[in-house]
């Protein structure tokens, strides 16, 4: 058995056969061929397995994914099957005596050349297409298989270098029963994704692709950060008794799904849940959830070849807030930039996309974008309570403009004669310090602020979390971090106005005696860790937090934050 450590991402155990999600080696040498014809033959197999596994994905898509998906897979399939591309290959084949690859490869790269040059944007997205179905044919003539995770039909562990917004939005938790990566950490969004998903996870591992081969057996402790692989029979019943007995634990913290979230000494807080998708909602309902304090909004537009249109934006917000039945929903706009990308945006290279042309800076100057957003959310609105938030402001002024073009197109719908809810509560994500300074000024402007720790830490200590070699200056208990907190909250009670917390850091429990000490009006995280999280707020005495968070803001180190919070909370 060989076992490697990482970082406990999403908690649980999964115990899986391993299905490796890692570009394949698809190199070959170009070969003169004495068998024309028998190489042609070999060509017209790969192309048969090619349009059969297509078809069964799209198939697929259609059921699971919906009508839009399955049209990249349709588009895929008219290449696949056009003769302008596949007799050029053949004939290659036949007058040069080149093997079936290197045929394949000089006459996509031919095309796909032609494609780029053109000014036609429709053209241009066909290049996209031969480069997608070169690579499938060139698969099945090498003999290697093409992993995808959307075709996954037996149990498995998923092992990755990292795993995509999009490529973590196509798992299906069916099948999936857990993943680790070579890379990330617990604010990646292949680690939130996984809490949504309900899926242990271990991240950052370093050797996960280089040591677990397919088919292997492993066991994903998301409890510890450790991962087993072809364990012995004796550590797989050790573990099976371990997941039953946080299966246990889990149990216990359900019967208080329907209970409120009121401290020891009879103070109410608001417990709420992180989603991505409609899709979410069951688990936000089964955990309890007191409302939905972040919809990320970017899901709606990964893993498709084009924007979603206004109608499809408005059945989905309308279905969140139904599904909530009249509990707040606090919606997102797009925040795209960073590590999360639109290919069909073709947005610069960036040197820093952290920092760079993202969020908020982006919907301001793509503003067909933003505005079919806002209008679809503001037609959402009448189905239930929507809260709206802009991502990544720095200034007044972004958030002024902001507001502007959403009440331009608020104004727009009501000449139209569309009704639009008149009680929606505008608000931004606290993320960058700059904001959080200024905290008593936005609080005069805003209806309330969330806080999105995730960013606001690395970008306070200039730490990429992404990063493994600085990913100790992600400190979220770091003094410096819980007073930039109690800034914003002080700002905002002064004004009478509401504070969330949206990031990971909401369901620490680490960092929530602190929180509930500084006053935090909400809390919202992944659905999983909401019963866990109100079980542990029941416990504690919120004047006791008061002072304790009075003392830790004061503090020089984390590890002093730490330990203080250690000897409070297990007296």
């Amino acid at each position: 058995m060989t076992s490697l450590l990482g970082i406990a991402a999403s908690n649980g155990i999964a115990i899986a056969k391993a299905y490796r999600l890692v570009e394949p080696d698809l190199s070959f040498e170009k070969k003169m061929i004495e068998n024309p014809a028998a190489e042609i033959e070999r060509f017209r197999q790969a192309m048969a397995k090619a349009k059969s596994e297509l078809e069964t994905i799209r198939d697929r898509a259609k059921v699971e994914l919906g009508e839009d998906k399955a049209a990249i897979f349709e588009a895929h399939l008219l290449v696949l099957n056009d003769p302008e591309l596949n007799s050029p290959i053949e004939d290659k084949i036949q007058s040069e005596k080149l093997n079936a690859e290197s045929a394949l490869k000089e006459t996509a790269d031919m095309f796909v050349a032609m494609f780029e040059q053109m000014d036609n944007e429709y053209m241009k997205e066909r290049a996209a297409d031969i480069r997608d179905v070169t690579k499938r044919v060139l698969s099945h003539l090498l003999g290697v298989q093409l992993p995808n995770p959307s075709m996954i039909a037996e149990e498995v562990v998923i092992v990755a270098e990292d795993l995509t917004p999009s490529d973590t939005a196509q798992l299906n938790r069916q099948f999936v029963k857990g993943f680790t990566t070579n890379i990330g950490g617990r604010t990646s969004h292949s680690a939130i994704m996984a809490r949504s998903l309900e899926i242990p996870a271990v991240v950052g591992t370093k050797l996960a692709t280089n040591e677990i081969n397919n088919g292997d057996l492993v066991i994903v402790d998301g409890l510890k950060g450790e991962v087993h692989i072809n364990p012995t029979q004796e550590v797989i019943e050790q573990y099976r008794k371990v997941a039953a007995d946080y299966e246990l634990q889990k149990a216990e913290w359900a019967k208080l799904v329907n209970e409120q979230t009121i401290s020891a000494d009879g103070q109410h807080v608001e417990l709420a849940a992180n989603i991505g998708t409609p899709n979410d909602l069951k688990g936000v309902t089964a955990n309890g959830a007191e409302g939905v304090g972040l919809y990320r909004t970017e899901f709606l537009y990964m893993g498709r070849d084009q924007l979603p249109t206004e109608e499809e934006q408005f059945e989905a917000y309308k279905a969140v807030l139904e599904g909530m039945n009249g509990k707040p929903v606090v919606v997102r706009t797009l925040d795209i930039g960073g590590d999360k990308e639109l290919p069909y945006l073709e947005l610069p290279k960036e040197m820093n996309p952290f920092l760079g042309f993202r969020a908020i800076r982006l919907c301001l100057e793509e503003q067909n974008i933003f505005r079919t957003q806002l209008r679809a959310l503001l037609r959402a609105s009448n189905y239930g309570n929507l809260k709206i938030m802009f991502p990544m402001i720095a200034t007044l002024d972004e958030f002024r403009s902001a507001k502007s073009i959403l009440e331009d197109e608020k104004q727009k719908l009501l000449t139209e004669g569309q009704k639009v809810s008149e009680k929606i509560e505008l608000g931004i994500m606290v993320e960058i310090p700059s904001t959080a300074v200024l905290a008593d000024q936005f609080a005069k402007e805003v209806d309330f602020f969330s806080i999105g720790t995730n960013d606001l830490i690395q970008y306070t200590m200039a730490a990429d979390r992404m990063n493994q070699r600085v990913s100790y200056l992600y400190q979220p208990y770091s003094p410096s971090i819980l007073r930039l907190v109690k800034m914003v909250i002080d700002a905002a009670h002064a004004e009478r106005k509401w504070v969330g917390m949206c990031g990971e850091m909401a369901g620490d429990e680490t960092a929530i005696p602190i929180l509930l000490g500084l006053g935090l009006d909400e809390f919202s995280m992944s659905a999983t860790s909401i019963l866990k999280a109100r079980s542990l707020i029941r416990k504690l005495n919120k004047s006791e937090m008061e002072k304790l968070a009075n003392e830790v803001i004061n503090m020089q180190t984390t590890s002093q934050v730490i330990d203080a919070v250690n000897n409070v909370v297990s007296k």
